[in-house]
């Protein structure tokens, strides 16, 4: 099949693939400013460092207090996640109206490799609540990993503002709209074609030819409603003409 007929189809079809692309770019609409719930996101960062001591002591030992502050990552991160963490924080922030068991599957702890710093995140419906609850983890972390660890290597390096206003993380309405249109566009194209293979009737004269493996001499134009109206209306007249011709041979 040729490029052309690929178009033909597309053309002669037009109609539905519209249909399709309308209704998925509404859908994806609709879904996107109406029924999608906002959900925000709040991070607040942690260093690992050397522990307290002198400047001679820190000089020292720098390098393998860094090395060291690499292996606790991975530590920091199951502590935090902990249930001596997690009670501690709805016990001295009671106003978060949050369980513990709930803070600990919602908040992430993240730090990239060969780097000091552990992200804390925490996503909610309200941005507040997820920012005053990733601040309260990391400063009951901050507190508590002397008693756990018995070491202070633990700096707040950013909290989470409270009050600051940002996107949502879940609404694009404008991707979520190109995204639809181009699957909208495939799917609607699919089913074009689609139905077009499943269509056996013959449409053209090289089709017929090929089918049935012999030449075509000739092709009946296709004849519309009106034209077989006009034929039909010239038939009777001229058959009433004849008519009349030979009523008047025969009064002769």
């Amino acid at each position: 099949m040729e490029l052309k007929q690929y178009f033909k189809i597309m053309a002669k079809k037009w109609w539905l693939i519209a249909l399709i692309v309308f209704a998925g770019v509404t859908a994806a609409a609709i879904k996107s400013t109406v029924l999608t719930t906002p959900i925000y996101f709040a991070n607040s960062k942690i260093i690992v460092n050397q522990s307290n001591g002198t400047n001679d002591q820190v000089t020292s030992v720098n390098v393998g207090n860094i090395q060291t502050s690499f292996y606790l990552i991975n530590s920091y991160k199951e502590i935090i996640k902990s249930e001596a963490i997690m009670d501690k924080v709805v016990e001295k922030y009671p106003d978060l109206n949050a369980s513990p068991g709930e803070i600990a599957a919602k908040i992430s702890v993240t730090a990239a490799s060969n780097s000091q710093v552990m992200n804390l995140s925490y996503q909610d419906y309200s941005y507040k609540k997820a920012a005053d609850i990733v601040n309260a983890v990391a400063e009951v972390f901050k507190d508590q990993i002397p008693n756990i660890m018995s070491i202070d290597n633990i700096t707040i390096l950013t909290k989470a503002d409270p009050e600051a206003n940002p996107s949502p993380i879940n609404f694009n309405p404008i991707m979520n709209i190109i995204i639809s249109f181009i699957i909208s566009l495939m799917i609607a194209i699919g089913i074009v074609f689609f139905i077009d293979y499943l269509d056996d009737t013959l449409k053209t004269e090289n089709e017929v030819g090929e089918l049935l493996q012999l030449p075509v001499l000739a092709v009946v134009g296709k004849i519309s409603k009106d034209d077989l109206k006009a034929s039909r209306k010239m038939v009777v007249n001229n058959n009433k003409q004849v008519g009349d011709t030979s009523y008047a041979t025969l009064n002769q």
